[in-house]
């Protein structure tokens, strides 16, 4: 990753205007916890007419990270607008709901994830946070089968599996528990909340 930022900062260097260079570099410091500087790149790529439906949900996200509160609200209104695609719909409406979990907002998220499902069916992390926020309000059959559906959607993602590991562990069926917390270290073998239960478990299935 290191070595294609270099690379995307030598093509700026030449070409300050490449569109892929900075939104990858935005990118890059986004999921490096910058906000702040990806913000940076972001309003440059909207300076230079580049208004998509990605760019100014990129922005809102970089906004709430970065805790500048003022204008989320219009740039999701703005990518919801510039948006062509079903899938792109679906996606603003996911972010919106992650933003609106980071605020307590539960009904409001629910909401939301529920519309990214009108708009794509089979967005596999709706239905894991869907899964998510119904276990949290004790509707565990319901919470359980949206995971699950998580699961059939995107087998290579690990947070459906630990998410129904843990909530197995929770109501003591810890058979069902071990075999959704290996398989997700078998998808992200360092997560450590999946280690820690599963460390819990052998131990336990040891004192039987």
């Amino acid at each position: 990753m290191t070595q294609s930022i270099d690379y995307y900062r030598q093509v700026l260097k030449l070409d300050n205007t490449n569109i892929e260079a900075i939104a990858c570099i935005a990118a890059n410091h986004f999921y490096n916890d910058q906000p702040e500087i990806s913000l940076k790149f972001y309003r440059r790529l909207l300076q230079m007419g580049v208004t998509t439906s990605a760019v100014f949900t990129n922005v809102a996200l970089c906004c709430f990270h970065a805790q500048q509160y003022d204008i989320i609200v219009a740039c999701f209104l703005k990518a919801l607008a510039a948006a062509t695609t079903d899938e792109d719909r679906a996606e603003i409406w996911y972010n919106i709901g992650e933003m609106a979990l980071y605020t307590s907002d539960i009904q409001f998220a629910i909401q939301c994830f529920r519309l990214a499902l009108v708009y794509n069916n089979d967005h596999a992390e709706a239905y894991n946070n869907l899964g998510l926020v119904e276990i949290q309000r004790n509707n565990h059959e319901i919470g359980r089968a949206y995971l699950q559906t998580a699961q059939s959607l995107a087998p290579h993602m690990f947070e459906p599996y630990y998410n129904f590991g843990k909530s197995m562990y929770q109501q003591g069926d810890l058979q069902s528990s071990l075999r959704a917390i290996k398989t997700s270290l078998e998808i992200y073998k360092n997560h450590s909340d999946s280690k820690h239960i599963f460390k819990e478990l052998t131990q336990m299935f040891a004192e039987l």
